[in-house]
């Protein structure tokens, strides 16, 4: 993986945009983190995992989000799901199962994921439900059904900016010396979404992220999706709490053996490389290309609207502390955020009844 970033900063005339590393060591063919057999998913770092995801920690999760995406087939009339980023596949089989026991079966489960290795525990995860999952290489040309996306758009890759105390500097990064990789910031065009009036909130030394492939993604979506929904579940922000001007190191951050850290110029191919999101341009470049925001809320609200403390009063003791981190405020039920979309008019979504935050964005 090394030796291919190095490549990669020559061939680039010694100076490679963030952007662009982060997707080298992200999606790079059997090399980057997501392409290669290292196992990313898993509750305890003895199990050589790096992070634990929502599906993975309790399958609870699923179950009750299944109840927001069977209202969304129902009330749009569509019978198919469509995944983004299906991980471990813990998620597809949560959503299927519940879907069928709720009596909205899905005709197709279709699945896209870059990860080759990802995909073959998928396959092999969901082999009883065969032939209604299928993996897609592509979006398909028209959407008629529901998308779901647990963790997708913090995977994207970002432009890191360096606010000097008069100009945005574009972080690029180069080989030192010792052949050893570093930053180096040098003049773009790029600048974050805040006025530039604004530009002297922040301390020089400030470094921020922007979103343009995440917001693409969007934009992608809204021309692709004819009728259903789609729902996307991730940590971070409206625009104003992102770039807070006390928010001076940004929010990028990397995921090792269940070990945090902020350095992902080391190991490159081996850690997650994430960053929050900004869900208000997420939700300006749904808007924008004309779908229309169903709401917007914390994870925990989301999961109590669809109904999680029923499925915890017949959970046992252990199945109950494990799905309270999804709720918890010092676990994921705070940090991470559900926003909605449709087409159309769109509908009360289940999931946005009591606290939707759609006013904050």
């Amino acid at each position: 993986m090394l030796a291919r970033v190095r490549q990669a900063i020559a061939d680039a005339g010694g100076w490679l945009p963030f952007d662009r590393y982060m997707s080298l060591a992200l999606y790079e063919p059997g090399l980057g983190y997501y392409a290669n057999d290292r196992r990313k998913f898993g509750t305890m770092p003895s199990q050589g995992s790096d992070f634990v995801t929502a599906p993975e920690l309790s399958p609870l999760f699923g179950r009750t989000l299944a109840r927001q995406v069977a209202q969304a087939l129902e009330l749009s009339g569509t019978d198919a799901v469509i995944e983004f980023g299906a991980g471990s596949g813990a998620l597809a089989e949560q959503l299927i199962e519940t879907l069928d026991a709720l009596g909205r079966p899905p005709a197709r489960y279709q699945i896209v994921d870059l990860s080759g290795s990802l995909r073959a525990r998928q396959a092999e995860r969901l082999q009883r439900f065969a032939p209604r999952v299928e993996w897609l290489a592509r979006w398909p040309d028209e959407i008629h059904g529901v998308l779901v996306a647990n963790e997708l758009l913090d995977a994207m890759p970002v432009p890191l900016l360096q606010w000097t105390g008069q100009d945005w500097l574009q972080r690029g990064v180069v080989v030192a010396d010792d052949g050893r990789l570093r930053f180096e910031d040098r003049p773009g065009t790029e600048r974050p979404p805040t006025p530039p009036e604004q530009d002297d909130r922040f301390i020089p030394g400030t470094v921020v992220e922007i979103h343009p492939q995440a917001e693409a993604f969007v934009r992608t979506l809204a021309s692709h999706l004819k009728r259903g929904a789609a729902f996307f579940i991730d940590y971070g922000f409206p625009e104003s709490e992102y770039y807070h001007p006390q928010r001076t190191g940004g929010t990028l951050m990397c995921h090792h053996l269940h070990k945090a850290d902020t350095d992902p110029l080391v190991l490159p191919g081996e850690k997650d490389i994430t960053t929050h999101v900004n869900f208000t341009g997420i939700a300006l470049a749904g808007q924008d290309a004309g779908l229309m925001v169903l709401g917007y809320t914390s994870q925990a609200n989301f999961l109590i609207n669809c109904g999680l403390i029923d499925l915890l009063g017949a959970a046992d003791l252990a199945q109950r502390a494990m799905a309270h981190r999804l709720i918890a405020e010092h676990e994921m039920g705070e940090l991470f955020k559900v926003i909605g979309f449709a087409p159309g008019e769109g509908f009360d979504a289940l999931g946005f009844t009591a606290g939707d935050r759609s006013h904050m964005l």
